[in-house]
């Protein structure tokens, strides 16, 4: 599925109002501020995914993925690069300089992160778009990039698609390069622009 350029500006205003709610959570939990980049949004079958990471992380990374389920159901997940996660959980816990070499209270902090930035961001597609999500217990893998495509969750039964939005975000001026994925199956990639095409046009009748 290829994006027009409308649907493509909807979802990159979306997306951005989303990412702001995450990057506020993310300042709540450093205690620290945030700044974020626009978000840039594109759409692809899953098997070009790897590829399109690229401008975002190479090399091995910590991805902490969410299914979900509702009328639009699928695997979002938040995406770092290890350097950039292992700064993350430092700043969390101001455990020194910050080590590639995670141990099991650094991946639960690393998990919990992703569980509430992800779940500001689905959350905010759900109120705005007015969709119900139910939500799974979030899972963290450290891996290689091209390993990645193996953890996602998905029903069987679909074509895959993902909705890619990459951003970069500093906080305390370390910069962790992230991205949040949405791979869902073409009927759920239709629904969800769909209600994003509404929801654009609600919010431009109201203004």
């Amino acid at each position: 599925m290829t994006l027009t350029v409308d649907q493509k500006d909807a979802v990159t205003e979306l997306v951005n109002i989303a990412f702001s709610r995450t990057a506020a959570a993310l300042s709540e939990l450093t205690g620290n501020r945030v700044e974020l980049t626009v978000p840039e949004v594109s759409a692809h079958p899953l098997s070009w995914l790897v590829p399109a990471l690229g401008q975002f992380v190479r090399g091995d990374v910590a991805t902490v993925h969410q299914i979900f389920g509702g009328s639009v159901s699928g695997d979002a997940f938040l995406l770092l690069d290890i350097d950039g996660a292992a700064r993350l959980v430092s700043l969390l816990t101001d455990a020194g300089a910050p080590t590639r070499e995670m141990g099991a209270s650094a991946r639960e902090v690393l998990a919990e992160v992703g569980n509430i930035l992800l779940n500001a961001c689905l959350g905010v597609f759900g109120y705005l778009l007015q969709v119900r999500f139910t939500f799974a217990v979030p899972r963290l893998h450290l891996e290689a990039l091209g390993s990645m495509l193996g953890t996602l969750v998905i029903g069987d039964d679909e074509l895959r698609h993902a909705l890619l939005a990459g951003a970069r975000f500093r906080v305390r001026g370390s910069e962790v390069t992230g991205c949040m994925v949405l791979v869902l199956g073409i009927t759920s990639l239709d629904l969800f622009v769909t209600a994003i095409e509404e929801w654009a046009e609600r919010t431009a009748t109201e203004s």
